[in-house]
């Protein structure tokens, strides 16, 4: 597991505030103008709406204006001349918002050379053994994983899915592992917490028989006021269901956010539950918590530096680093695996309780 935390400036936050589906949005209004734009289409995202209001971002006003003085420059020019010339203003700015998007998709991937995403200060510890994964990757058969939890597993505050932690996560995975067949599945749910993800346990990840399943939850327990040592007992209940059907399973727990530590006392009482459930079990729990206020407290990064406006989800820096180091907590527990080596007997004769 790892345990992190921070404060600086992070001028990656105030670019992601340009979301990439923003200005994919920008050329759609391009798109009955300019034939060149036509097979560009925005990409889903989980930004906020507000963030299409960012300045900078082309107005239709503007467009028409410009599609008005273009037509009164080219006078009575036939269409077969001017589309000959291509000199379109319209298509022009299209180009331009699509070379746009390129720009900040390229910041978005080289993340960490602005702010580095640091390892926790007393090393990672493993996570039990994960001996399904493990057994997968010395056999070079497909790793399926599921990503279980409510909003922040869904990604929302991302500025598109690519930076999502489950799809973060693949990426970090696949790095290491570049020969190996891996899966991450994103089952996350905004505003679910253990009751609601209990009731499509079965269908959204048992039945897709996984090898791990990584479960965060306890966040919206906290905001509901929900008893926490009730759902501690689901979270037990699931825990012992998903193993009982072969999958090697991970918690995480709470983010570290304005909005949770408006609760101290229920949030301290339900990152000990969770715990407490993942050593009965002898599984690995992700002290999500932690890591996150060591950002703030001992990098010294302001909080929204990782966290949006709402106080409660992360942005872009925040997923790619808590998938970075969840990544790395997986990789060590598997230990020095390399693909192709036999897997210990002690690993392939585990069985969780």
């Amino acid at each position: 597991m790892s345990l992190l935390r921070s404060r600086s400036s992070c001028p990656f936050c105030v670019t992601a505030s340009l979301s990439i589906a923003t200005l994919a949005a920008a050329l759609m209004l391009f798109a009955p103008i300019s034939a060149g734009a036509q097979g560009v289409q925005a990409a889903p995202s989980s930004q906020p709406a507000a963030a299409s209001d960012h300045p900078g971002t082309p107005a239709p006003a503007d467009t028409g204006s410009a599609a008005t003085a273009a037509a009164g420059d080219q006078g009575q020019a036939s269409q077969q001349s001017a589309a000959a010339q291509n000199k379109s203003p319209d298509k022009s700015l299209a180009a331009k918002a699509l070379d746009k998007v390129k720009q900040v998709a390229k910041s978005a991937g080289d993340i960490f050379s602005r702010v580095p995403c640091l390892p926790p200060k007393g090393g990672a510890k493993p996570m039990g053994t994960l001996p399904h994964v493990a057994a997968k990757l010395a056999s070079g058969k497909p790793v399926v994983i599921i990503a279980f939890g409510s909003s922040s597993t869904e990604g929302y505050g991302s500025s598109s899915p690519e930076y999502t932690y489950p799809n973060r996560l693949a990426a970090r995975l696949r790095r290491q592992y570049p020969s190996a067949n891996i899966t991450v599945i994103n089952a996350g749910r905004g505003g679910e917490d253990a009751p609601e993800m209990m009731k499509r346990l079965q269908s959204s990840v048992i039945d897709l028989h996984p090898d791990l399943v990584i479960w965060q939850v306890g966040t919206n327990a906290v905001l509901r006021n929900l008893d926490p040592d009730a759902t501690a007992k689901t979270v037990d209940d699931g825990v012992a269901r998903i193993q009982a059907a072969g999958s090697d399973v991970v918690l995480v727990d709470l983010q570290y956010s304005p909005r949770v530590t408006e609760h101290p006392e229920s949030a301290s009482k339900m990152i000990r539950l969770l715990d407490k459930v993942a050593q009965l079990h002898h599984i690995g729990i992700f002290p999500r918590f932690e890591v996150m206020r060591e950002w703030h407290e001992q990098q010294a990064l302001p909080i929204d530096s990782f966290v949006i406006a709402d106080g409660l989800h992360m942005n872009d820096w925040g997923y790619a680093c808590f998938a970075q180091l969840l990544g790395d907590d997986i990789i060590h527990s598997v230990g020095q695996l390399k693909i192709g080596v036999n897997v210990p007997a002690t690993v392939q004769t585990y069985r969780p309780m």
